[in-house]
């Protein structure tokens, strides 16, 4: 049984792994790519850049690791100076902070959507991306994974203490509207902050989360005492319908998952939660991710007044 969690938890490192991060503060420009030039040209290909993006590098204190920050502006923050935005943070940010930048867009410039601030958490430096994710991401440790597990509440420590204070000192940020994205492993984070770590988010977007982790250890949690200033938490939870054995051959069931996920956070959060489901017809668990998250953000972001999805 071992062997064969091995082999699904390396499937979905597959998915979320990505490139190296860059290493040091990168200003990112607004101006319109060049054309490439020609494929026998001498010249260097241009670079393909994510506008109003930068790179900052932020040291957690106590394990002196180096995790590269993704923060990318809204269109109006320089044009409008006394405004706040909220912030939508993003786990695994190699894989998934291009998905939300690219899904929010149109809906933002638009006025779809209200901006927002997006940040990407990425990886450790000199860690490989299932290194890290999978120390950061869960919340106990099992001796049955090679990789080092269960070091979540010492990664929600590094958030409280450096992320969210940089981005207080230097943004305006709105500090009651702050949302979690993650999916997978970061899905089952994102839960665990829920429960355990109630005043750092106000929001989630949770995909296909891995509840299965550690014999379901997370469904035993109870929700921790929020601040009485904080109002009730909105929590958007998806999974792809073919996530199951029998569909898509897959070892854990993340559909009966995502289903023991609500009722728990139903039972313990109570009348302060608002959350809502979708299950993604035809969606596998390498390609839900993009549907939750267009979905959620919408959902939670929209100026037309939804409150759910469709």
């Amino acid at each position: 049984m071992k062997l064969l969690h091995l082999i699904t938890s390396l499937a979905i490192f597959l998915t979320f792994s990505m490139a190296t991060q860059a290493s040091t503060p990168v200003a990112v420009s607004e101006q319109a790519v060049p054309v490439s030039p020609a494929p026998n040209s001498t010249s260097p290909a241009p670079k393909v850049e994510i506008p109003r993006t930068q790179v900052f590098d932020l040291t957690d204190p106590v394990s002196k690791r180096v995790y590269p920050l993704w923060v990318k502006l809204p269109r109006s923050y320089q044009a409008d100076s006394a405004r706040h935005y909220p912030v939508v943070y993003v786990a695994d940010a190699p894989y998934a902070f291009q998905i939300v930048s690219g899904m929010t867009r149109f809906p933002m410039n638009s006025g779809k959507m209200r901006e927002a601030i997006i940040v990407g958490l990425s990886y450790a430096k000199g860690d490989k991306g299932p290194q890290s994710r999978v120390r950061d991401y869960t919340q106990v440790v099992d001796s049955g994974w090679k990789l080092e597990t269960g070091g979540a509440s010492h990664y929600a420590d590094y958030l409280e203490t450096q992320v969210l204070p940089f981005m207080a000192e230097h943004y305006r940020v709105g500090d009651k509207e702050l949302t979690f994205v993650g999916n997978s492993l970061g899905g089952l984070l994102g839960a665990y902050l829920l429960l355990e770590r109630p005043n750092l988010f106000d929001n989630y977007v949770l995909g296909s989360p891995s509840v299965w982790f550690k014999g379901e250890q997370l469904l035993s949690l109870t929700a921790r005492p929020r601040a009485e200033d904080k109002q009730s938490r909105r929590v958007f939870l998806a999974v792809g319908a073919l996530e199951t054995p029998a569909k898509a051959g897959m070892l854990h069931d993340m559909v009966a998952g995502a289903g023991k996920l609500r009722r728990h956070l139903q039972r313990q959060l109570g009348d302060s939660l608002v959350i809502e489901s979708l299950i993604i017809a035809g969606a596998r668990h390498e390609t839900a991710f993009p549907t939750t998250v267009s979905q959620g953000l919408y959902w939670l972001l929209a100026r037309d007044g939804e409150e759910s999805a469709q």
